[in-house]
């Protein structure tokens, strides 16, 4: 009797056991922003033989681009209630865009990261970068590393270190270089602003941030997360260099100011003498024209009549100017 209530006690507690591990658990529902891979005794079910395009990344060298071959797995779309065997196990995923500060770090507490520019200035940096979960990759991001956001995040900022510390603005890159004498080579009173490491980030941010999406373009092969957007907001150097560097910027812009001042009145200088010049050539081709046009005139006269006819030419213009004239006066030529 005994033993017959031991093995019915038994067999309601695996019936027990299977309604709850395999019914009441065994079904599950994927949310619209989301996305599964079911495994089954750890494994995830492959496509066929099919695997994720290789890195196009040229800093990889054929050994480590094996590295990151993954195998497309079986993605679980939005939907359900599906069911799983209790052998079997779901991963869940979000796919929808999120953002992370760029400070963040799971080991550390930190409220800024530091990067040391092209001349040896350390400066912190702040911003975010966002993100969202690759879905032609899951295997990488589910299985290829154990904390794929925290290695997104150390390889964007060692890239972004690398980058500050040996960027330089496009525009006063040619500064250094020495006028030949023509007038656009003369630095402007912008140019003059530019070459300290820190004001060519800060005025380049846009340009950093497209350099980092472009240089970040492999992480969605590297670890199944493809960066949407970074987003640099600000650098900003320890308050002994940023008062430094407005000391700097200060009499920077000073002397940019003095030279625009004085190219201005050159300019302005130039500009009134060649008005001066113009004015006084106007003056004398007034003067000339008249006496060039006579000349044609008697030119004319003579080829058409003869000298009989300049001489009546002249003798009719002395007509006016004797009737005006107050004495005349007349020679006589000797014989």
């Amino acid at each position: 009797m005994t033993f017959t209530l031991f093995l019915i006690g038994l067999a309601f507690g695996l019936l027990t056991y299977a309604f709850f591990r395999c019914i009441f658990t065994g079904f599950y529902v994927i949310a619209p922003d989301q996305r599964a891979v079911v495994t089954t005794f750890g494994r995830a079910e492959r496509l066929s033989n099919d695997f994720v395009e290789p890195l196009n990344d040229p800093n990889l060298t054929e050994e480590e681009k094996k590295r990151y071959t993954y195998p497309k797995v079986r993605v679980v779309g939005p939907g359900g209630p599906y069911f799983k065997m209790p052998w079997q196990k779901v991963h869940k995923v979000t796919v929808a865009t999120n953002s992370v500060d760029l400070v963040w770090d799971p080991t550390k507490n930190q409220d800024t990261i530091e990067a040391v520019t092209k001349d040896n200035l350390t400066t912190g940096v702040n911003g975010q970068i966002r993100y969202r979960v690759c879905e032609d990759n899951l295997y990488a991001f589910l299985f290829g590393v154990e904390s794929p956001l925290e290695h997104i995040m150390g390889y964007f900022v060692s890239v972004l270190r690398e980058r500050i510390a040996t960027f330089s603005d496009p525009k006063g890159a040619s500064l250094l270089a020495k006028p030949t004498g023509d007038e656009d080579d003369v630095p402007s009173s912008v140019d003059l602003s530019e070459g300290v490491s820190i004001n060519d980030l800060r005025k380049n941010l846009p340009l950093l941030n497209s350099f980092m999406e472009e240089q970040c373009r492999c992480a969605p092969g590297r670890y199944g997360v493809e960066l949407d957007a970074a987003l640099i907001t600000s650098i900003d150097p320890p308050p002994e260099v940023d008062r430094a560097l407005s000391a700097i910027n200060s009499t920077r812009n000073q002397v940019a100011a003095d030279i625009s001042t004085a190219q201005a009145d050159a300019e302005q200088q130039i500009t009134m003498s060649k008005r001066a010049v113009e004015i006084a050539s106007n003056n004398a081709q007034a003067e000339v024209a008249p006496l060039r046009e006579l000349a044609r005139t008697l030119t004319q006269i003579k080829q058409e009549g003869g000298s009989q006819a300049v001489r009546a030419y002249i003798r009719d213009l002395r007509v006016p100017l004797l009737s005006r004239a107050v004495s005349v006066v007349q020679t006589r030529e000797e014989k």
